[in-house]
């Protein structure tokens, strides 16, 4: 034993020597994390900004940390154990991060995924994907949308922090560029010309790490060629970037299954293809209304949703709103919510209890809905408990309707004079507030045309009091300016109005739910309506959309012995009193409107570009693997006929592919004993195929015919065991063996 070795300085010493031979820890994942990040930016044109984007930041950044920080904690395990612990401490460190910014009260302690975790993550992922499908660049940044984004990204976090770590630049190139090209692909949106030289950026420094990590290259000579070869993409794709036949606007309509409460409805009824976004099962031979929330504040150009608190599903939906002398009929409705995205669920109103439900959805009591800040409406199966309140005719004239309710800190509405003085004068023969507001719903009804392309034609696609001044001119529109102009008008009158956005009842079909009838319900029977609160009766509603639904009407108590709403054309139903009732969506409901907004390059966002590109995308890396494995079983079965020759070419295919060094000048004695003492091959079966091949090359009658494929596939195993990991996934996705020349060896293997 040396001195040096004595005192306990060669160990240091060749530990100082490994750690310049060997490549920083911390490179791979710096590089991988801000490749991610790359990938990402893309994103931020085509959904809209949210929490989103920090919570894929989050997990970029939590990737890249734990994979430096494993690598050098196991710095001396072997290479598998250190890359199969960072893998799965990545894993587990990202999904604690996910569910503590989406779902931490599914939680165990907020940290730790339960099933019910698990469940949220599902039926948050079938809301993505609906988005995707159905939904418009920009996309609304809904929950859903988060947990996607988060786990995509920490997977190509992950996939880029292992690609570095194994100096494999050219997939981790490739990677970035595909994920990072979906947005303007699945849009056809411009392309990005600042982040395309961001991109030829990124792929010079991964090139350049990846060289320097090759102890055998120079360190001059490595760092050239990855310049250059960057130097080269940044031209390339700001010469071809701009040449790329993708000019269409990152704006269109969708399939209206994403539901805000900024009565934007128009895109929503505009969109071609009509889809089920819900269905609903009833015993009653009419299905209601169903609303997902209410608007009450105008503030001069929008209807804002309701400021009002919400509370746990125990506490109930609160006190009624009407009298006991009220007539009223309990109803219960089943909902299956399908492709509909919102934060809030449909409900039939007045409801009075909800099962079915996760803890996530709140109760609004002020106008019985329900609402989740992290939960999404689709994939939500419940059941719902509503009354039917039935005033008769007498006791809803006899009743007055409420004032409206003055905000003082609210600045003053100045509404256009048309408005109220159009009101005063369509209401002037009418001796009671409901009889008021029965004459405005029928000179609605009567004296206006539905059309969904006339508010866009006209400039007045909107329910601010300019297009509600607008709209009483033309005297055309959608629900959305009916609902509007008669809430500004009823508010003129002196009555507390709002307007409710929800769906139209639906379409009654050939199923049924043991003895309840099932409606579907389609995205553009998206719908909204006006109420008016009448004190000791509740919020009334009321249809002025002209050729939709059928128009509120109570019946006097001497008919009906009891109060209810007619539908007095569609033939006898059992009508839902209080509410406004459909037999189902007339023509002009379904009219899509073709390209209303006048823009022809509108699109849609569609998941079959990204499949297809993807699918490319594999093939091509794939395809070398393939064909060598195609190769590679031919010879074997030739091989297994006794054909030396055969086995023999696939021996030397295979040191090629592990880039070990091959001399067609060596005879089959040569090679074999410089891979038995060099590789650790078993000197027995080498021994078999070199025997093989000299009987093969010296026999009169060509000699063998014994199987090789034992010898050889033993050969060829210890082969790979000789190489590291790295040079084992080379050359099987890139077996460069497929376009080299056969050599010295071929007289023999002709």
């Amino acid at each position: 034993m040396s001195r040096a070795e004595r005192s306990g300085k060669a160990p240091l010493l060749t530990w100082h020597r490994d750690r310049e031979q060997r490549p920083s820890r911390l490179a791979p994942s710096a590089l991988a994390g801000a490749a991610a990040l790359v990938a990402l930016w893309p994103y931020t044109s085509v959904i809209a900004p949210g929490t989103w984007s920090f919570a894929v930041l989050v997990v970029v950044v939590l990737v890249a940390a734990t994979g430096t920080g494993m690598r050098v904690l196991l710095a001396r395990r072997p290479a598998w154990v250190t890359d199969v612990a960072t893998l799965a401490t990545q894993v587990a460190v990202v999904l604690v991060a996910i569910t503590m910014l989406v779902a931490a009260d599914t939680a165990y302690l907020g940290l730790i995924p339960s099933q019910t975790t698990f469940a949220t993550f599902g039926t948050l992922a079938g809301t993505a994907w609906e988005e995707v499908v159905y939904g418009a660049a920009p996309i609304d940044a809904t929950p859903g949308i988060r947990v996607v984004m988060a786990f995509g990204f920490a997977a190509v976090a992950i996939l880029l922090d292992h690609l570095l770590a194994v100096r494999n630049a050219v997939l981790a190139s490739i990677l970035t560029a595909v994920v990072g090209a979906v947005p303007m692909i699945v849009t056809l949106g411009d392309a990005n010309v600042v982040w395309f030289v961001l991109l030829g950026i990124l792929v010079l420094l991964l090139f350049r790490q990846s060289a320097n990590r090759d102890p055998q290259s120079p360190r001059r000579t490595s760092t050239v060629v990855a310049a250059g070869v960057g130097a080269v993409a940044i031209a390339a794709t700001v010469i071809v970037a701009p040449a790329l036949p993708v000019s269409a606007t990152l704006s269109g309509t969708g399939a209206g299954v994403i539901v805000d409460a900024s009565l934007r409805l128009g895109d929503d009824l505009r969109q071609p293809n009509p889809v089920e976004v819900l269905t609903l099962a009833t015993k009653s031979d009419t299905a209601p209304y169903l609303r997902l929330t209410t608007l009450s504040r105008f503030n001069g150009r929008v209807w804002l949703p309701d400021e009002s608190e919400s509370r746990a599903q125990s506490e109930g939906f609160g006190p009624a709103e009407w009298g006991e002398e009220v007539a009223t009929t309990d109803v219960t409705t089943s909902i299956r919510v399908l492709r509909m995205s919102s934060a809030w669920l449909p409900v039939p109103y007045p409801a009075t209890g909800v099962e079915g439900l996760a803890g996530a959805w709140k109760i609004v009591p002020e106008n019985r809905t329900l609402t989740s800040r992290t939960s999404d409406a689709i994939g939500n199966d419940y059941t719902v408990a509503s009354e039917r309140v039935t005033p008769t005719l007498e006791q809803i004239r006899a009743a007055s309707a409420a004032e409206p309710v003055v905000d003082p800190d609210a600045p003053p509405v100045e509404l256009p004079e048309v408005i109220g003085a159009t009101a005063v004068e369509v209401t002037a023969d009418a001796t009671n507030d409901y009889d008021r507001l029965v004459a405005l719903q029928s000179w609605f009804r009567t004296k206006f045309t539905y059309s969904l392309e006339t508010p866009v034609e006209e400039g007045f696609d909107g329910t601010g009091a300019q297009a509600v001044e607008r709209f009483l001119e033309v005297r055309s529109g959608y629900c959305v300016h009916f609902a509007g102009a008669f809430a500004l008008m009823a508010e003129t009158l002196g009555m507390d109005v709002r307007i409710v956005v929800g769906y139209l009842p639906g379409v009654r079909t050939e199923e049924k739910r043991g003895a309840e009838k099932v409606y579907s319900v389609t995205s553009d029977q998206l719908h909204s309506w006006p109420e008016v609160l009448f004190p000791g009766i509740g919020w009334v509603p009321f249809e002025p959309t002209a050729s939709l639904g059928v128009p509120t009407a109570f019946s006097p108590a001497t008919t009906t012995g009891g109060g209810g709403t007619t539908a007095p054309s569609t033939p006898a139903p059992t009508a839902t009193p209080g509410a406004p009732q459909t037999s189902g969506p007339q023509a002009e409901q379904n009219d899509p409107g073709g390209n209303a907004g006048g823009v022809d390059t509108l699109r849609r966002l569609d998941p079959t570009p990204v499949a297809l590109v993807a699918g490319g995308v594999l093939l091509v890396l794939v395809l070398p693997a393939l064909v060598r494995a195609g190769v590679r079983s031919a010879r074997r079965s030739r091989a297994r006929r006794g054909d030396a020759g055969a086995a023999w070419e696939e021996l030397r295919a295979t040191m090629i592919d592990l880039q070990l060094p091959v001399s067609d000048a060596d005879s089959p004695r040569r090679r074999g004993a410089a891979l038995v003492a060099e590789r650790g091959v078993d000197a027995e079966a080498m021994r078999t195929l070199t025997d093989a091949v000299e009987r093969a090359s010296y026999a009169r009658a060509g000699g063998g015919g014994d199987d090789l494929t034992r010898a050889l596939d033993e050969v060829l195993h210890r082969l790979h065991r000789s190489v590291d990991r790295p040079a084992r996934v080379r050359a099987a996705l890139f077996p460069v063996s497929l376009f080299a020349s056969r050599g010295a060896d071929a007289p023999l293997l002709a």
